[in-house]
Parts: structure tokens; C-alpha cells; sequence
């Protein structure tokens, strides 16, 4: 059954066509005692991420402290103009201006150890980045066909991918309350699992006690207190402060000149169609949480600023740049919905990059503080895509049939991970991510059920306002 068009009501809602005068949320400028405050949760809540891909990569071809800090300063930099490029825009070229942080994903880290354990010592770096470098320019020719395909993308496959996002985010936080570090000693200690929960805790307590503004604020207020319980335990380490450099600005092509390998180019390019899904699933989930249609045109927008940071990114020492839902998770549970907040947030990340010791300030949070935040705001995901499903029409049941094959699909590289391991390279890309393989799920099962040999299906909203 095709799903219903957009009603009177909602084509009107007040939240996605303003009264004359009326600022929309999304292009609010706070006061910079509410602004502040809220871009520091979305640092906080990113920086673990945006580092993990250097720090990987780095190990993995064999770098020096120094080169590890260039790499990671590379990868505050790319992904702090990627995000203020997404935020404002250019004109009508490039950026969605919606609260929507661009930076290196992990999705990229398997298929670039693997380009390094398959080149010469010396040449690893190079021929990722040339690899990375032709996946940005297959981003900026695809991406435009992307944003032409949102009517394929109803609430019942929007539903099926913002759940997916949160819920195989989910082991992230896990890991990172058991210590992060699996091959440590003291990973999932008892220590480590009772600061994860009292970091919940605090952050449950502020959640239903405060009030205004404190409680906008609870994530940052959970980072914070966590971290200070955790220094008598001596679980916040200082040495990352202590050896970082005050400034370490990266140089063009430090790493070496690009070099390009059909095999590596491929295979980028897949990840790169994985992350422009993705990527297009989390300017959806941001549309719906900020009650924005999220239209053809944005998402071409957003898709060709990820292409430009990644094309541009290696330059300096970046990797292939795509959406970061752990700040959609922000967005959902403080409601603060404002882009200025997001593209200070990417300010600060420019900061953080050209300054290596203001950045160890923000890494002295530890593994477990950020895994009891982290639980809020990958749930918050999940929350949000129930929240769209519960819009399209369950009641059918080629529908629920649909939602269940989609969900499954998508959970089963969470459950099984090995579940591909005989499958051909490029398949193991696509299906090991279940982002990608609910989300493809979905939109194949929407075209059999409501678009083949109908005709209504044509008049289904791509979103439905909440």
C-alpha cells in the first residue's frame, strides 16, 4: 500500500513553514550563554570519533608521536571546515544548513588497512590518499542523483534507517563504558562499568530534576562531573596533555605525493557509496528531529560537501569525510536545534586541529564517562526513527513486513559480523554495514510493495512533520 500524502496539517505545520517573522529553530542564533555551553557538548560528544580513524590508521602504518599528532590535527581541521561548510553553505552549492557535524568516518578504516597491509612500507599513506582523493570526486559526480531519489525514502524506510543508525552505534558506547580499549588489561573492570553508570546517572538525575536551561545542558554536565570522579580514581590520564604540542598546523602532502591503484580506487569508492547513504540518512534523521523537510536540493548540498572534504582532505592528512550520528543523537535529547551552535562547534574543531594541546583538554574525558553519555545519545537515535516508523501506517502489513526484513537485515552485521566472510570484497563493503544493508533493505522492499505496477505511490511525502 503506498504511504499517504502529505496532509493539509502538515504541509502547514508552523515548525516547517515559520509565521511571517518567525525565526525557524534551526536558524536560531542564541546567546552565547546557551550557544557555548551546547557546541561544547557536541565537541564532547564527536572527539572520540574524529580521532579514531588517525590514531588507527596511524598504528597501522607505523607513525611516530609526531606523525600521529599531524594526522590527528588533520582530521580536527578537515572535519572542522566540512562542518562549518555544512552549516552555513556556500550560496546554493554547498552545505545543508541544518546542525549536522561532517568528519572522517570509521566506516573508511577496514578498507584502508587494508589498502596499507597490501602496499610498501613508505607507500601506504600515499596510496590511500590518492585512493580517497578519486572516491571525493565519485562523491561530487553521484551525489546530485541522491537528492533525486528522496521519493524513495517515505517514513517507513526514513524510520527503518534512523532506528538502524542508533541502534548499530550502540556497541560504540558499550566498548568505550568497558574502557575502550579492548586488549587492556582492566577492560570491562568494575571500575570502569560503575563511572559509565554513574555517568548516566547524573546525567538521568539532571534529565528529570533541572529545569530550563541546566537541563538542555545535562549531557555536558554528565561529561563533566563523571571526569572529575574519575581523577581520585587516577582514570583520567594527563599524559596526552602533557605531550601534546602547542601548535602543529599540517603541511600539503606531508605524508607523501598521492599515488593511485585501480584496486584501492575501487574499493574506496564503495565505501564512499556506503558513507553518501549513510550521509543522506543522517540529513534525514536531522530534517525529521528538527522538523525541516529535508529536501532534493539539501541533500545534494550536504552530499557535495562531503565530496569537497574529501577530495580536499588528504591534502593535509584527512580521510573520507561523511555525517557523524552521535551528534544527531545531540540534537534529539537537548532539542537545541540551532546550525550556529553545530558550526561553532566546527569552529572549535579548527581550533582544537591548529592547537594540538586544547585538544588533549578535550581528551582527558575518559572511556567510560563518554560510554554512559554515549548510551543517551545513540538511544536518542533509535527513539527518533520509532518516533517516524509510528508515522507510516504499521497498521498494513505489507508494511511490517517490510520494517521487519529491513531491521533484520540491518542487525544482522551487529549480531553475526562474520555472517559475510565468504562473500566477494565489495559485498562485504556494503552488507557489513547495517546502515547500509537495512537502509537498501528498505528502499528495494518499498519499491516492490508501493511502487511497482502503482501509481499512487508517486504522491507519497518523502517526510512526514512530527
Amino acid at each position: 500500500m503506498a504511504q499517504p500524502a502529505m496532509g493539509p496539517a502538515a504541509a502547514d505545520s508552523p515548525c516547517t513553514t515559520p509565521p511571517e517573522g518567525a525565526v525557524h529553530p534551526v536558524d536560531e542564533k542564541l546567546p552565547a550563554a546557551r550557544l557555548v555551553p551546547a557546541a561544547l557538548q557536541h565537541i564532547a560528544a564527536m572527539y572520540a570519533g574524529v580521532v579514531t580513524p588517525p590514531l588507527i590508521i596511524g598504528q597501522a602504518v607505523g607513525l611516530d608521536t609526531a606523525g600521529q599528532t599531524r594526522l590527528i590535527a588533520a582530521g580536527l581541521l578537515i572535519a572542522g571546515l566540512a562542518t562549518v561548510l555544512q552549516t552555513l553553505g556556500v550560496a546554493n552549492f554547498a552545505g545543508n544548513r541544518l546542525p549536522f557535524v561532517n568528519a572522517a568516518s570509521s566506516a573508511g578504516i577496514a578498507p584502508m588497512l587494508a589498502i596499507a597491509e597490501t602496499s610498501a612500507n613508505g607507500h601506504q599513506l600515499p596510496a590511500i590518499y590518492g585512493a580517497v582523493m578519486v572516491a571525493g570526486v565519485f562523491c561530487l559526480l553521484v551525489g546530485p542523483f541522491f537528492g533525486r531519489l528522496l521519493r524513495f525514502f517515505p517514513p517507513l524506510v526514513t524510520g527503518v534507517v534512523i532506528t538502524l543508525i542508533g541502534v548499530t552505534l550502540m556497541p560504540v558506547p558499550v566498548s568505550w563504558a568497558q574502557g575502550g580499549d579492548k586488549n587492556a588489561a582492566d577492560f570491562g573492570s568494575v571500575n570502569h562499568l560503575a563511572l559509565a553508570a554513574f555517568t548516566l546517572v547524573v546525567i538521568l538525575l539532571f534529565q528529570r530534576f533541572a529545569r530550563g536551561f541546566l537541563r538542555q545542558v545535562a549531557l555536558l554536565l554528565g561529561l563533566l562531573i563523571g571526569t572529575l570522579a574519575a581523577i581520585p580514581f587516577g582514570m583520567a590520564d594527563f599524559a596526552a596533555l602533557k605531550s601534546a604540542p602547542v601548535a602543529a598546523l599540517p603541511t600539503p602532502f606531508s605524508f607523501g605525493a598521492p599515488e593511485f591503484h585501480p584496486a584501492a580506487v575501487l574499493s574506496l569508492c564503495i565505501v564512499m557509496l556506503v558513507l553518501m547513504t549513510e550521509s543522506s540518512a543522517g540529513m534525514l534523521a536531522v530534517g525529521e528531529i528538527c522538523e525541516r523537510r529535508t529536501d532534493g536540493r539539501t541533500i545534494a548540498r550536504g552530499l557535495r560537501t562531503d565530496g569537497i572534504a574529501t577530495l580536499l582532505g588528504p591534502v593535509f592528512g584527512g580521510f573520507p569525510t561523511s555525517a557523524f550520528a552521535q551528534n544527531v543523537g545531540v540534537v534529539s535529547l537537548t532539542r537545541v536545534r540551532s546550525r550556529y551552535v553545530v558550526a561553532v562547534a566546527g569552529g572549535a574543531l579548527l581550533v582544537l586541529g591548529a592547537f594540538p594541546v586544547l585538544g588533549a583538554v578535550v581528551s582527558l574525558v575518559p572511556m567510560p564517562v563518554l560510554g554512559g553519555a554515549g548510551i543517551v545519545l545513540f538511544g536518542s537515535i533509535a527513539v527518533s526513527g520509532i518516533r517516524t516508523l509510528s508515522e507510516a501506517g504499521l497498521d498494513d502489513s505489507s508494511n511490517i513486513i517490510l520494517v521487519a526484513v529491513a531491521l533484520g537485515a540491518g542487525i544482522i552485521p551487529l549480531a553475526a559480523p562474520t555472517f559475510y566472510a565468504g562473500f566477494p570484497a565489495w559485498a562485504q563493503t556494503v552488507l557489513g554495514s547495517g546502515i547500509s544493508a537495512g537502509a537498501l533493505t528498505a528502499v528495494l522492499l518499498n519499491l516492490f510493495f508501493h511502487h511497482l505496477g502503482t501509481r499512487s505511490s508517486v504522491t507519497a511525502p518523502v517526510l512526514k512533520s512530527s
